[in-house]
């Protein structure tokens, strides 16, 4: 039930589960449910053990934001040094407000809004990664009416299969992402002669939950032959960008990513090209730094299921309905675990038949008022919430040795209501 609980920045003291030193029934007390809860110990472990790992050639690491955007979040990575990957003008805000400098940030995406090129050109980007024909185009039209030069890396799509869930695969041909590799040298060489770009690198990202350096060096040899060839033309670059999608284990029996040996291989590849390398973790670094509280609301024995119903629900974590993803559940108290089990799916009160936690799972039956963690909830949690049934956002607290801080207080209805506006006809 309780194995390894430091893959999940979890101590189990004195019978009862502690993000760093603080007992997650002490925050639950005083937040309520449900509840993210961050460890920025664990946050900065991995930032760290990565930072060494590629420590040997200049390597530049920008967290996806896109995994979790919490300001505390990205303050904690700002200070260890890192940089973002973007893909929206909001998130662009979101890390430049959080301390990111600009110089460390790239910009990603197929559908970048004029006002969001604008923006990025006008904050001077480290890089913006352009994804079509069209959209070169586009960003040097941008950047003349705005009288700039603008920093741009080609993202290629490599074709290559990270053997992932389908929806996390993005570095296939038949994928939105990234231009042909066909196409790739031709439009390289025209980004190279436009004045008002600067063609700076190439970049791709073949997926996501990748726990071996193998694809990545695969892709990284589909672009080495492009980056010779552009060299031959005179066109020299900077940076290549090998993307992020470096996967966490979300239980025991999934393989855990060598960090030290990825490290190894793909600063080898990069300085092999005496360019500087760039990656994109999002989930590497926060995914098993999170856990989503929750209470039991009451229990329920079905004909065919039994079920443990909670307060949290699909709109406060939709990975296991989106992905069928796997997280595991287990009691914050010891006592309760040491009951006999049953198996249960864990669901939320939304009026949904997609709305578990987790299905089929073997757990001591709990008693109402409970708590449950919900675990590896780091990543993809908060990010993609919604207020789907009125249910306000959850509340998210950052832990920090012995303290924790409510980083984004619990809305209520009535907050969700002030939002909206009510036509004059209707008043």
């Amino acid at each position: 039930m309780y194995a390894d609980p430091e893959r999940y920045g979890l101590r189990l003291t004195r019978g009862v589960l502690h993000v760093e030193a603080v007992p997650l029934p002490e925050i639950a007390a005083a937040v309520g449910t449900p509840t993210y809860v961050y460890s920025s110990a664990h946050i900065e472990a991995r930032h760290d053990e990565l930072a060494r790992a590629c420590a040997s050639q200049p390597t530049q690491l920008c967290y996806a934001v896109k995994a979790n955007s919490s300001q505390a979040v990205l303050r904690t990575l700002a200070r260890r040094g890192a940089g973002a990957d973007i893909v929206s003008g909001g998130e662009l805000v979101r890390a430049i407000a959080a301390g990111i400098p600009a110089d460390k940030i790239v910009f990603s995406g197929v559908g970048k809004l004029d006002a969001e090129i604008d923006a990025a050109i006008s904050a001077g980007l480290r890089a913006i990664n352009v994804e079509s024909a069209e959209e070169l185009e586009r960003v040097a039209t941008r950047a003349r009416a705005l009288g700039r030069r603008v920093a741009v890396a080609l993202r290629v799509n490599p074709d290559i299969d990270p053997d992932t869930h389908p929806y996390l695969a993005t570095g296939l041909r038949e994928s939105k992402f990234g231009v042909a590799m066909a196409e790739a040298e031709a439009l390289a060489l025209r980004a190279a002669a436009i004045p008002e770009l600067s063609l700076v690198g190439l970049a791709c990202h073949i997926g996501s939950q990748i726990a071996e350096a193998t694809p990545f060096l695969a892709a990284f040899e589909r672009l080495r032959g492009l980056v010779l060839r552009l060299r031959g033309q005179g066109v020299a670059l900077r940076q290549i960008d090998l993307g992020g999608g470096l996967g966490i284990a979300y239980t025991s029996e999934e393989p855990t990513l060598d960090v030290a040996s990825f490290g190894a291989a793909v600063t080898a590849a990069a300085r092999s090209l005496g360019l500087e390398l760039v990656l994109e973790p999002g989930r590497f670094f926060v995914g098993n730094a999170g856990v989503l509280l929750t209470r039991v609301i009451g229990r329920k024995r079905g004909e065919a299921r039994s079920f443990v119903i909670v307060d949290a629900a699909m709109n406060d974590l939709i990975r296991p309905a989106l992905y069928g993803a796997f997280h595991p559940i287990v009691p914050v108290s010891a006592a309760a675990a040491g009951r006999g089990a049953l198996r249960a799916d864990v669901v939320g009160p939304v009026c949904e038949c997609g709305d578990f936690l987790g299905l089929d799972r073997l757990l001591p039956w709990p008693e109402p008022g409970e708590l449950l963690a919900v675990l590896g909830a780091g990543a993809y949690g908060m990010a993609m919430a919604s207020t789907y049934n009125s249910r306000p956002l959850a509340a998210e607290v950052l832990v920090k040795d012995g303290a924790f801080a409510v980083t984004r207080p619990r809305r209520t209805i009535e907050a969700l209501i002030a939002d909206e506006r009510v036509p004059d006809w209707l008043a």
